[in-house]
């Protein structure tokens, strides 16, 4: 192989990859690399990917070879290869394939292929494995019972080996979801259904689609939905999310009111039902742990023939719903999401219950063909009054984000940078319900918060959609599924410490396209030396490697 010094990449013995943005040949690059790298950080002139065992199992998992990876990295490499570099993707990738589980009667066959008996010995002797597997029927056959299937791919994942899962799935109910005729499904929504079903293969029929808020998720899940032809579960973050998506049914389906539902305990199920997460995992009074009726709306899942369940914000999901998801293995599952970052780290989780990554798009190749909005990232600094910071110095370190979250002097800046967006659609997100209702009253706007009964969430969200109100105050809630196409402004007052989940999902609710074209805004108020500062860098990672740079202003000076 002739290494060209002309070459965008360098690729390091660590198998971090830096890739000049700047360099002609860095697109070409880019393309090759990315379905088997993760991207770290992308600044202006110079990107950082990392090769990790999970970036290589999804890839593995959609087809590519590990020879094709090595050979990416090889052509638009400056120098060459480490040998290392080469040998680890050979072996990690390796080890997609080489552990299966197949059907079998009515239990499943764990196997290994001819050649990897010892494999088969180690996984059995090691002691998170061991208990759920079943009879040993050859050197490399073990018995699996039905019920374990989720959560043995949990433990093999955790010990470095995942399972290329061909047990099939249990087909649900018939029930035919047609497409309006004036729903225009654009080449990469249904690229993104079709990656995931796969042409309804044994193989298909579960994975995770990633894609950047006002992409168009919903009409992924329904292109799915028409897909699998049968009853479907939705399940998502909350009830505005859920409403958002029955209101998305009706008028991008040919389906009826009755065939679609929100889920109420003691109603009847409709083909496609929806469930928010914080209803499944709903404990139940006077329950203890291990109880099985502790979650008594978990029942759900099985109630009904489901032969899809689409998991919204699926990185998102809650613990307990992680062990629902083990339970359903049978069933297709669909992840729907804008990041696959999670801060508690179950990454690893997602990829082996619900199913690795079937198609992704970086944020900024969806701005430049004009699906979502361009948007405009600020950091806007301020200091605390003196009388503050003197509270936030002697403070415990628990509270002092809180001090400086709720850093008084921000309602003034925030009246300074709204003056620079007048008469433009607005919205106004934060943390601490006290500062935010201080907010409301200053500017005289209403406030939306978990204590807003639905229907009157429903009404503002109505009024903004229709220019009726150009401004609303919202805490936490207006984090995800927020359908208000309009909005072009949004400031961020506080948020939750250094969270990269929750900086992606607020700027996304601006990302609908606008429909002169006009780009959005994204300011977050930042309280200087103090810990604010540095959770402020923290929660900009994701989007900084999704190509999002961040001007930084004085507040003094706005």
């Amino acid at each position: 192989m002739v290494f060209d010094p002309l070459n965008p990449l360098i690729v390091q013995a660590d198998r971090s990859v830096f890739l000049e943005a700047f360099n002609p040949r860095a697109k070409a690059a880019r393309q090759e690399i990315a379905p088997f790298t993760e991207l770290i950080s992308s600044p202006e002139h110079l990107h950082t990917y990392r090769v990790t065992p999970l970036s290589l199992w999804n890839a593995a998992s959609a087809g590519m070879t590990a020879g094709h990876m090595v050979d990416a990295l090889a052509r638009h490499a400056k120098f060459p290869l480490p040998d290392n570099v080469a040998a680890d993707i050979r072996e990690l990738a390796g080890r997609w394939g080489r552990v299966r589980l197949e059907p079998y009667d009515s239990a499943l066959l764990l196997t290994v292929i001819a050649g990897d008996e010892a494999l088969l010995t180690e996984l059995m002797r090691h002691q998170a494995i061991r208990p759920l597997l079943g009879d040993v029927m050859s050197a490399t056959v073990v018995t699996v019972p039905a019920a374990h299937r989720g959560v043995l791919k949990q433990a093999l994942i955790e010990v470095g080996w995942p399972v290329d899962d061909q047990a099939g799935y249990t087909d649900g109910d018939a029930f035919t979801v047609p497409l309006s005729a004036a729903l225009h499904v654009r080449e990469y929504q249904r690229e993104a259904a079709e990656a995931f079903y796969r042409a309804g293969s044994q193989k298909g029929g579960s994975g995770v689609v990633v894609l950047a808020p006002g992409a168009g998720k919903t009409v992924v899940g329904m292109v799915a939905m028409s897909l699998v032809g049968q009853r479907s579960l939705i399940l998502t973050t909350n009830r505005t999310s859920v409403n958002q998506w029955i209101r998305e049914l009706l008028s991008k389906t040919q389906l009826m009111p009755d065939d679609v539902r929100e889920y109420v305990a003691g109603t009847p199920l409709a083909p496609v039902t929806l469930c928010t997460y914080q209803m499944l995992t709903h404990r139940g009074r006077g329950q203890l742990n291990g109880d099985d009726r502790m979650y008594p709306h978990m029942a759900l899942i099985g109630d009904s023939e489901w032969g899809l369940i689409i998991y919204d914000e699926v990185h998102l999901l809650p613990a307990p719903v992680f062990r629902l998801s083990a339970e359903v293995q049978a069933r297709r599952r669909l992840g729907l999401t804008a990041t696959l970052i999670r801060e508690d780290g179950r990454e690893g989780d997602v990829f082996a219950l619900i199913g690795p990554k079937r198609y992704d798009q970086p944020w900024k190749t969806l701005e430049a063909q004009g699906w979502i909005a361009q948007a405009t990232c600020t950091e806007v600094r301020l200091l605390l009054p003196p009388e503050e910071r003197l509270t936030y110095a002697v403070a415990p370190d628990r509270d002092k984000h809180r001090v400086a979250a709720e850093n008084p002097a921000k309602r003034t800046v925030l009246k300074r940078v709204m003056a620079r967006h007048v008469g433009q659609p607005m919205l106004i997100i934060g943390q601490y319900l006290d500062q935010l209702e201080l907010i409301g009253a200053d500017l005289d706007a209403p406030v939306i918060t978990g204590k807003t009964p639905q229907r009157e969430r429903e009404r503002l969200f109505q009024a903004f959609r229709e220019g009726r109100v150009k401004l609303l105050v919202l805490s936490k809630v207006g984090n995800f599924a927020l359908d208000l196409p309009d909005a072009e402004v949004l400031i961020q007052v506080s948020g939750a410490f250094g969270s990269r989940q929750e900086e992606a999902q607020r700027l996304g609710r601006l990302l609908r396209p606008k429909a002169d074209g006009r780009a959005a805004h994204f300011y977050t108020l930042v309280s200087r030396e103090t810990s604010e500062e540095d959770f402020a860098h923290h929660r900009q990672l994701f989007l900084a490697e999704q190509g999002y740079a961040y001007a930084i202003l004085d507040g003094h000076t706005v």
